[in-house]
């Protein structure tokens, strides 16, 4: 029992330092890798925000994208950027 007991507890010494910095290095990528995504989604959103020309190649590429920041956008109770964007691709066309 002793030689368990102390098998064990060497053990875990053992283990436990390995783990933690590897958690660490996890936690770290992780948050790393949100702050990038969110950070592109800014930088993704300001720009169909500004450019017209983008949101059109935006809808050609990834209509989905652009159907998320149309929705967003009038969400937050902006209307007439998708009516807009329709009319002028519409007289581009012609």
């Amino acid at each position: 029992m002793c030689l368990y007991i102390y098998t064990y507890t060497h053990f875990q010494e053992r283990m436990a330092p390995t783990l933690e910095p590897l958690a660490k290095k996890i936690f770290k990528g992780v948050l790393v890798a949100e702050f990038v995504g969110v950070f592109g989604a800014y930088i993704l959103f300001h720009k169909m925000d500004k450019s017209q020309d983008f949101r059109q190649t935006m809808s050609k590429k990834f209509p989905s994208i652009l159907e998320v920041y149309y929705k967003s956008v009038e969400y937050s109770g902006m209307y007439g950027i998708r009516l807009q964007d329709q009319e002028k691709w519409l007289k581009n066309k012609s």
